[in-house]
């Protein structure tokens, strides 16, 4: 099976799990998605959604966040993981955002990549999940995912990210961004693979 075949086969037994998969990540705006997101860096999104809303009760706005002292968002986010790094990088960014973009998170990647905390990955969900832009943001499932399915032979993110975008119509990036996480997870983790619960795998002859 050729690439391109394995990747309308892939597509279609997703389509077929997730039709329509939702956003892990609670929130209710840019703002909120943002932080999220963030806070999301080593830490997994049922822990995020523990925590944001004991944050966010506090402060949802950039203009509320910057009134927080930094040990308070610190022990607030603390199951987080990396909470001192975390609480500086969102007082941090609010004050920007207040200051340099009118409290508004701004929809152009070079912008948010500006921000403390927030990198190519975080930048590129924000756009894709908020504001519906055309990303494909690479978390370790789909790297993994990609390469074990011999779709990449990226070292590295930035080259699994180019070789998904190349492979897929840009249209279905965002949505294939969810269904691979959620499969990865799912079906084909890292640990405890079992080739006969993993249809694509099976398929595709791999492990």
């Amino acid at each position: 099976m050729k690439k391109k075949e394995r990747a309308i086969f892939i597509e279609t037994v997703l389509n077929q799990l997730y039709p329509s998969p939702l956003i892990p990540l609670s929130h209710k705006d840019p703002y909120t998605l943002l932080i999220a997101v963030l806070l999301s860096a080593r830490c997994t999104d049922k822990k995020v959604n523990q925590i944001t809303p004991l944050l966010f009760a506090k402060a949802d706005t950039p203009e509320q966040m910057i009134l927080l002292d930094l040990e308070t968002v610190q022990s607030i986010i603390r199951p987080c993981g990396l909470s001192p790094q975390k609480a500086s990088a969102i007082l941090k960014l609010s004050k920007i955002l207040i200051e340099d973009y009118r409290s508004i998170v701004p929809r152009e990647a070079k912008e948010l990549e500006k921000l403390p905390g927030v990198g190519h990955k975080t930048a590129s969900v924000v756009l894709t999940q908020a504001f519906g832009i055309p990303m494909f943001p690479i978390d370790t499932h789909i790297h993994r995912c990609a390469k074990r399915w011999r779709l990449t032979q990226g070292k590295n993110v930035k080259q699994t990210e180019e070789d998904l975008k190349n492979l897929f119509p840009e249209s279905h990036w965002g949505k294939l961004h969810l269904q691979m996480i959620y499969y990865g997870r799912e079906y084909c983790p890292a640990r405890g693979h079992c080739m006969e619960k993993c249809l694509i795998c099976q398929k595709l002859q791999v492990k």
